[in-house]
């Protein structure tokens, strides 16, 4: 009996780890999210299911997948699919659907249990495209932004913001319409928060170009700055390249981006000349204040980049990664494969 009981007791005291990095998954687009703790949450959608995975340990291996809603009718593939992001005490996903709706959901983090939160468009079936993101800071407040259709049936970048405890999302602000109608129409948008600083990037579509643009806002999405273009170069297009690149804002607020022209990856940063690294598209990038690592794919191969060694590891076949910095110096990447996920530590 003392054996048994012995037993027991060892086997619901040690956490399940079920994912390592040579296991595969079966879903598409991977977002991922670090909270204060410096726990990495994973979403991801199947079907119509949305999925999360947690690791404790920096991405050494992840939990067994947490079924986190069904939406019928959920936009996934092409940078569409469910977004994360993670604070002290809650996390949020977002994901919508083919009817133009955008759906949430918290993880209070001493509970443990996912709950619906109301849609974050406030205007009913104003995001059809399916492109959106959300971010987080420190003291559980979340941002999203989204393409949105309400102003003259075209698609220009929309915001809005809640707090963890909170049961709404707080009326919707248009950030960003295009003098020339629309923004790139097919092309995810990005939002990224360092401190009190906000950071929306997307690509416009100004005179047949479409180039990455950024803005900011220092009051929390009260009011945002008058949009930036990332790098010198432009892109002339008369069609829609399904890449908004990639953010990042460090601790003393400097603006990074890196991107897709025509078939190439640039970076840039704030003040400085915009960099060509490699050929490549579906572009992530993650920043911390030492390191910046890139991510693209080319012809199906993903690699990724540390910045200041100019290293390049080459992950294997597949589209659509994220890279993420971690809080012990490495990188992580998730990717999709034939419909499965992978990943790598860096």
């Amino acid at each position: 009996m003392k054996v048994f009981f012995l037993f027991v007791f060892f086997s619901i005291s040690i956490p399940c780890y079920s994912l390592l990095p040579e296991t595969t998954i079966q879903g598409q687009q991977p977002n991922l999210s670090i909270d204060t703790k410096g726990v990495i949450r994973v979403t991801y959608g199947n079907g119509e299911k949305i999925y999360c995975l947690t690791s404790t340990n920096n991405g050494i291996s992840f939990s067994s997948a947490v079924l986190v809603a069904e939406l019928p009718g959920m936009h996934l593939g092409n940078t569409r699919g469910p977004q994360i992001a993670s604070s002290k005490n809650f996390s949020m996903i977002s994901a919508m659907d083919k009817g133009g709706n955008i759906h949430s959901y918290r993880l209070n983090h001493s509970i443990g249990k996912w709950i619906l939160v109301t849609e974050i468009n406030d205007k009913k079936a104003s995001a059809p495209e399916g492109l959106m993101a959300i971010a987080a800071d420190k003291e559980d407040n979340f941002y999203a932004t989204w393409l949105d259709i309400r102003e003259g049936k075209t698609n220009n970048v929309y915001f809005s913001s809640i707090n963890g405890k909170s049961v709404k999302w707080n009326a919707n602000s248009l950030v960003y319409k295009s003098p020339d109608k629309h923004v790139c129409e097919c092309c995810k948008p990005n939002i990224v928060v360092a401190n009190r600083k906000i950071v929306i990037g997307f690509r416009n579509w100004l005179m047949g170009s479409r180039d990455i643009y950024y803005t900011v806002s220092n009051d929390k999405g009260k009011s945002f700055s008058a949009a930036q273009k990332s790098g010198t170069g432009t892109w002339k297009l008369n069609a829609c390249p399904m890449d908004g690149g990639s953010l990042a804002v460090n601790s003393s607020g400097m603006v990074s981006a890196a991107w897709r022209r025509n078939g190439d990856v640039y970076y840039w940063s704030e003040n400085q000349a915009e960099i060509k690294l490699d050929s490549g598209r579906d572009v992530s990038m993650a920043q911390n204040n030492k390191e910046t690592y890139i991510a693209w794919q080319d012809k199906k191969i993903v690699s990724v980049m540390n910045l200041n060694t100019k290293k390049v590891t080459v992950l294997g076949s597949g589209v659509s990664p994220k890279v993420y910095t971690l809080d012990n110096g490495k990188a992580i990447c998730f990717w999709e494969d034939d419909k499965q996920l992978r990943f790598k530590l860096i």
